[in-house]
């Protein structure tokens, strides 16, 4: 499958960033209309905790376009859930905060506006995260932010000096950590989301991508051989007991979590998301690319872009795509990045210090050269679960990997053929 790498940036400058959700209904009385009625106002949906990092956007804007901007917090991952109900209603946003992968659905479903970007402006985005935003050639946002999973280890709990650097190295070190209700490195595999970091170093991939960021959906390597290679490792995990049972299912994140910030795990695979929540919980962390695989390649990853889109139901969608594109403009990108840490592939913004001297941003930012960027194609809501549930059956050894590996795929196929058929 081809690798998808940033572009023009170099090895210590990309990214990092975050992930709750709310309701359609569950907003006071001032948001009931505003996107309908074609006054001068703008709704803006914000991830939460997000809203101080544009807080000087919003006022500047407002002030130069004489503009009123509300800005209302929702969890980024449900926005377009609750889009569904309040924009046909009326009392929907302007301008929303989604994640890529959700796009090519959006775009089917009519929720999108297409935006008309110049070419200096896609050009200050690295090529792959404004591909996330392109749509049969046509662009539905602009990126903000980006994200890929990065290795976390307890600075008490692992000499620094010696810190493992193969995932062989970590299985070792696992072998001698894990007693007495300890554990080494833990990850949350029963997850393709995750799991994709080893699958994917061994050949294994969702759908190809070619050079125009369209996808091959009849080309399905989740069952190749290297696919099924990674599957046999992730399986030695389990089945010596390095992984406790608690990592596995709807809660096993929470599990994992639970058991680095109680130092009860030295290492675990996890996201931007947490730099907060783990310094918080009085975790000395440190934060490094994934380990290298026993073939010699890289880990791979998901690479996440969190993007502002502006809605389809919008009567001032012009203005809500000047607002965007003032959102993420290098000056208010690099403002947003110093309040809330989330980075935006900005070319420019890469490269300063003030990105490239931040450890987290260092970590994530190589880990990005080796990350797949997550199809934001709507076939790809076919993959998540027939996958999660084979690697749920080879984490409690109910499944031959190849076997669990074919029929995950034979059912992903399945449903793209009755649910995507043209």
């Amino acid at each position: 499958m081809k690798k998808n790498k940033f572009l023009h940036v170099s090895a210590l400058t990309a990214v990092a960033v975050a992930l709750t959700a709310c309701g359609p209904g569950e907003d006071d009385g001032t948001t009931t209309d505003a996107a309908s009625t074609g006054t001068d106002k703008l709704i803006v949906w914000e991830d939460i905790q997000k809203s101080d990092g544009i807080t000087e956007a919003v006022e500047q804007f407002e002030k130069e376009h004489d503009v009123e901007i509300e800005v209302i917090e929702k969890g980024y991952a449900n926005q377009i859930e609750d889009l569904r109900l309040d924009g046909p209603s009326g009392s929907g946003p302007d301008v929303i905060t989604i994640p890529h992968d959700q796009i090519g659905t959006a775009v089917t479903e009519g929720l999108l506006k297409e935006l008309s970007v110049s070419d200096e402006v896609r050009n200050t985005f690295t090529e792959e995260t404004m591909l996330s935003q392109i749509v049969d050639g046509k662009v539905y946002g602009l990126p903000k932010a980006v994200e890929t999973a990065v290795l976390f280890y307890n600075k008490e709990l692992v000499d620094e000096n010696n810190l493992p650097e193969t995932l062989d190295d970590w299985h070792d070190f696992s072998t001698e950590a894990t007693k007495d209700g300890q554990y080494g490195f833990l990850a949350k595999w029963d997850s393709i989301y995750f799991a994709q970091s080893v699958i994917g170093g061994y050949g294994g991939y969702v759908f190809p991508q070619e050079s125009d960021g369209s996808y091959d959906v009849t080309d399905i390597g989740l069952n190749n051989e290297g696919a099924v290679e990674g599957g046999e490792y992730i399986k030695t995990f389990f089945e010596e007991g390095l992984f406790p049972t608690g990592i596995i299912g709807e809660q096993g994140i929470n599990v994992l979590d639970s058991l680095f910030t109680e130092q009860k795990a030295a290492a675990v695979i996890s996201g931007p998301w947490s730099f907060g929540p783990y310094a918080d919980a009085g975790v000395d962390y440190g934060v490094v690319p994934l380990p290298k695989l026993s073939n010699g390649e890289n880990m791979s990853s998901f690479l996440g872009v969190k993007s502002y889109n502006v809605s389809s139901y919008s009567n001032n969608a012009d203005l809500a795509e000047e607002f965007v594109e003032f959102l993420t403009n290098f000056e208010n990108s690099k403002k947003r990045f110093e309040i809330t840490q989330e980075v935006p592939p900005i070319i420019e913004l890469m490269e300063d210090p003030l990105v490239t001297d931040n450890e987290n941003a260092a970590a994530m930012s190589e880990q990005s050269l080796y990350a797949t960027l997550t199809p934001n194609i709507p076939e790809m809501a076919e993959v998540w679960t027939p996958i999660d549930n084979a690697l749920g059956l080879i984490a409690t050894d109910r499944g031959d990997v190849s076997q669990a590996f074919d029929e995950a795929v034979e059912t992903i196929k399945s449903q793209i053929e009755a649910n995507h058929s043209r």
